[in-house]
């Protein structure tokens, strides 16, 4: 199941994946996730669209800037 709400990719993030959603995270992630010639990136987008790409980036931004998490 692909996250549809920030909650819901935080729970994921978290208890499925174990990673910790630290500032340090979201900024290696949207390095990499802003970077379209990225082959990373443009497999993420192939395999989930552009419209959870876009997703991401932003649930990223929100904790990069200490808005929710």
């Amino acid at each position: 199941m692909i996250p549809q709400t920030f909650n819901d990719w935080t729970n994921c993030i978290v208890n499925a994946c174990k990673i910790n959603p630290t500032t340090d995270f979201a900024e290696k992630r949207l390095a990499v996730y802003k970077d379209h010639k990225n082959a990373e990136t443009q497999k993420f987008i192939s395999l989930y669209d552009e419209q959870h790409h876009s997703n991401i980036i932003n649930w990223l931004e929100k904790i990069k800037n200490n808005e929710s998490y």
